[in-house]
């Protein structure tokens, strides 16, 4: 008997997070020309069509450094505190309007700073705009601060400070993003002694352009709970039993792994592998403009890719609620909601789940 893989309708309504999405990567389009407008910013193309070519990368991106440069665009509109409040606002409406009921949203606020706002400014603007959306929708959200690789480690160590700032206050994990290449995370340790130290939650994207090495400095120099992508965690099995045994939740997101070169094709994507391996996957977006995508979109993807069944969507969606930065008795509420939303979507019974 074939296997029941559900259709992309079931997908957009199950209930469903996002713990891997980039605010700067995220926009809407038509916001980007609005704000441009209004600011007097110069975009490389005047309509809609025009500036995704600029801003969408497809499969013959060649690198994680290329895909980055489209930030540089999407930064240029994203420097008042209007624009952030405004675009963190969008994010989570659209997610929700897919049905995410958890997002964790990551910037790094140095990249905002080019007109004069303090980080503070910038972190509060984001914060207000995703406590906007939590009003209006059905969703929870949180903010992850990124340390910048290719930036000094003093930096790291300042947006740690900031981190433990806004400790309680919306922001609930520190992270480390940016070109992975012959930069090491062992370099900014200390900015995740200094979080870790405040008993606050740690991410770092790790195994996406660089090998199992990476992963191992996040996990044993750095103190990672999550690993963004793992991709290439499958090249150390010794690792990977580590990362399995510990728990340790990988944020993978397939369109985008593609788009860098992580993957050169999407079916030797190892995510099935991790699964039937029982790790703890997860399935994001990373940056839904930037890779044209969303939650829907990826799941999508992952049962075309591997011939997930219902079953299967199921227990990567439960694996993400898992695997949210947030409080224990919070968590372990909405995880109880979450599994009765999808016993009643789609028609299963708990027992079957694999939790």
């Amino acid at each position: 008997m074939p296997k029941q893989l559900p259709t992309r309708d079931i997908l957009f309504q199950l209930p469903k997070t996002d713990l891997h999405v980039h605010l700067d990567g995220s926009m809407r389009v038509e916001t980007m020309l609005e704000i441009a407008s209004e600011k007097g910013i110069t975009l490389p193309a005047s309509d809609a069509e025009g500036l995704r070519k600029f801003v969408q990368v497809g499969e013959d991106c060649e690198s994680l450094e290329e895909y980055l440069r489209a930030f540089d665009i999407t930064l240029s509109v994203l420097q008042d505190f209007d624009s952030l409040r405004r675009t963190a606002f969008e994010l989570a409406e659209d997610s929700a309007r897919e049905n995410v009921k958890y997002l964790e949203v990551r910037f790094c606020p140095l990249l905002h700073t080019k007109n004069g706002l303090s980080m503070h400014q910038i972190v509060k603007a984001v914060l207000q705009g995703l406590a906007d959306a939590e009003r209006q929708y059905d969703i929870i959200t949180g903010v992850i601060i990124c340390g910048i690789r290719h930036i000094s480690p003093e930096s790291s160590l300042d947006l740690a400070g900031l981190t433990i700032s806004f400790k309680n206050r919306g922001v609930v994990a520190f992270d480390l993003a940016g070109a992975e290449y012959d930069n090491p995370a062992k370099s900014h340790q200390e900015a995740f002694e200094r979080t870790l130290n405040e008993n606050i939650n740690c991410t770092i994207h790790a195994g996406e352009a660089f090998g199992p090495k990476s992963i191992a400095q996040a996990i044993h120099y750095c103190g990672a709970h999550r690993i963004g992508h793992g991709t290439r965690l499958i090249e150390d099995r010794d690792l990977l039993n580590y990362v399995n045994d510990h728990r340790i939740p990988l944020e993978i997101c397939l369109t985008s792994n593609l788009q860098t070169k992580a993957i050169d094709k999407l079916e030797n994507h190892p995510l099935k592998k991790y699964y039937d391996l029982g790790l703890r996957v997860t399935i994001n977006t990373d940056n839904r403009l930037i890779s044209n995508t969303t939650v829907t979109d990826e799941l999508y993807l992952a049962t075309q890719l591997f011939d997930f069944d219902v079953h299967d969507i199921a227990n990567i969606l439960i694996n993400g609620f898992k695997s949210a930065f947030m409080p224990h008795n919070k968590k372990t509420r909405m995880l109880r909601s979450v599994m009765a939303e999808l016993d009643e979507i789609l028609g299963v019974r708990r027992s079957k789940y694999g939790y």
